[in-house]
């Protein structure tokens, strides 16, 4: 699903016009990723959570010329499935 099919289907289902459900997405994209940004995880009981993951610094491998290179720390953001998104894929 793309962003546009997801504004639309939010659109929709929310009874709203597209350019609100766009702006309510964008909402929700900027506070989320302003709270793992300032370190903060952020949970949706019965959806999942987003979490901050700290990567150490590391040796990594050039997979086309076999050189080792320096990898620099750096944090990424996951995304845990809570159980209700689990039971409503394999239910």
């Amino acid at each position: 699903m793309t962003k546009a099919e997801l504004i639309a289907a939010m659109a929709e289902a929310a009874g709203i016009s597209r350019d609100r459900a766009k702006l309510a997405l964008e909402a929700f994209t900027d506070t989320v990723t302003g709270s793992l940004k300032s370190g903060r995880d952020v949970r949706i009981i019965g959806f999942g959570s987003f979490v901050v993951v700290d990567r150490k610094a590391g040796a990594g491998r050039n997979p086309r010329t076999g050189e080792s290179i320096a990898r620099p720390a750096s944090r990424s953001a996951r995304f845990r499935p809570g159980e209700g998104l689990k039971s409503a894929l394999n239910g």
